[in-house]
Order: C-alpha cells, then structure tokens, then sequence
C-alpha cells in the first residue's frame, strides 16, 4: 500500500515535468498523510483545434476517496488506495476508473518492513526513484456531494505488487505511470480502462531505492526534512538484501528515470 509520500519537487520543474498551464508555489511536504489535501493533475482542454498537447490542470484533492453514492462519510472506510487489479470491476471505483484517471506527483513514499515476532518493531523506509526527480503515480479522483449541496474532491493512489526494490519490505507499492504515458493514461475520452490496463503494472526493478529512516516519519506532526535522514539498516534487512540478491538475477526491465 502507499500511506504515506512526499512531495519536494520546484515548482518550474513540477509545471515542465506534467506540462501544467499554471502551477502556483509549491511548498516542501515532507510527510503526507491520509485525509490532507494533495496535489494532483487532470487532463485538461486542448490548447488549439488539431493539437495533441493536452494542457493539464493541477488541483487539491482530499487523500481519502469517496464514491459518489455514498451518504455518510462517517458510515465509509476511508479508501486511500485502490488495487490496479480490482479496481476496474470494483463498485468503488468503476466510475472513476472510466471517467476520473488522475496523476499523483511525489518525490517517494514511505512504508515500514514489520518484522515477524511479538513486540518487534517496524523499521521505516523512504522509498524514492534511484535517480532523483519527480515521479508520477497513478491514481482515481471523484467528487462528493453532500445533503447539503457541498462539494469535496477526493481521491486514491493506485497500487499494484511490489518489484524487487520493494518486495522485502512490503509486499505493495503505488502504480507508477511513465511521462510518455502521461497523456493516455489521463484520456478517459478515447482510452477505456482496459486500454490503459497495461499501464498498471510494477515499474521495473532498479527505479526505487528504499532508504531506511528513523521512526520520526510515523508522526503526522513530524513534518520536517529529519525526516529523511537515514540510520544505519537492521541486521536482518541487510541479511534479507544479501540474500535476495545471491537468489534472483537481475531484472532486464530496467527503466530510465524521466
């Protein structure tokens, strides 16, 4: 799953990367957490008749999807992730899944390896693209109303199975969607969820690195660049990796990072 990321990019750089018409100032979050507002980015109008350059909006969404048949927030679990797998049948999110495709700007995110045994404890890692830069997840957006005619945008990260670079840890990881495929992925005009179904897979081994931190990043209220400093791996973890890797070649998946 993905509960938490970071978003740390510049905002010229953000605004290139997804081709945004406007982006304003971008502050640095360090730790993104459920039900906070994200920034996320929709198709948006072509620019001029015959052209096939979308101009891309970003808007604020709540992390924390709701369909829009639901009456009672309080009566519904939050849904921060969908599962690529399910997530084209699922009453949840089969509307959004045809209508509603979004991207997720984020510089990584964080998930915990929970060792087995009674009391042991989880140890936290910052899971960021081996290359740096800015990285596109994949994700549903929907719209609720409620009673009273108010509205909330909210929304969810796709996850798919982890790769290699994640798999010791945990055994998901956010749907990673590639810069070349920002543009098929957001038409949901032309393009069925069926059409972009490959798109919904693991990014190739080598992408992510996984960085082991300290538990700071498990308090919502921690929002600060400590967060990211790394400690020393556990024992065991370093055992894992070693082992993995005397076991399984090499990945020839391998893909460049924007």
């Amino acid at each position: 799953m993905c509960g938490r990321f970071a978003l740390l990019a510049k905002t010229d750089l953000a605004r290139e990367y997804f081709d945004l018409a406007e982006l304003e100032d971008l502050p640095e979050r360090y730790n993104i957490a459920p039900t906070q507002p994200i920034l996320v980015v929709v198709a948006g109008e072509r620019r001029e008749p015959g052209s096939n350059l979308p101009e891309r909006r970003a808007v604020l969404v709540r992390w924390g999807f709701l369909p829009g048949w639901v009456k009672d927030p309080r009566d519904f679990p939050l849904l921060i992730n969908a599962r690529a797998e399910t997530a084209i049948g699922k009453a949840s999110f089969r509307a959004a899944m045809r209508h509603r495709r979004i991207l997720v700007p984020a510089s990584g995110f964080f998930e915990w390896r929970r060792p087995e045994g009674k009391g042991a404890k989880a140890q936290a890692y910052w899971v960021r693209p081996r290359k740096g830069g800015i990285v596109a997840f994949a994700g549903l957006m929907e719209t609720w109303s409620s009673a009273d005619g108010s509205e909330v945008d909210t929304g969810a990260i796709l996850t798919t199975a982890a790769n290699n670079d994640v798999s010791r840890i945990h055994d998901r990881m956010p749907v990673v969607i590639r810069r070349e495929d920002f543009s098929r992925w957001l038409d949901c005009k032309t393009q069925e969820p069926r059409d972009v179904a490959d798109l919904m897979k693991p990014v190739g081994d080598g992408f992510f690195e996984a960085i082991p931190i300290s538990d700071k990043v498990n308090k919502v209220a921690n929002m600060g660049p400590d967060i990211l400093e790394p400690v020393a791996e556990p024992a065991e973890d370093v055992a894992l990796e070693t082992n993995k890797g005397a076991q399984a070649p090499p990945s020839s998946d391998q893909l460049s990072l924007f």
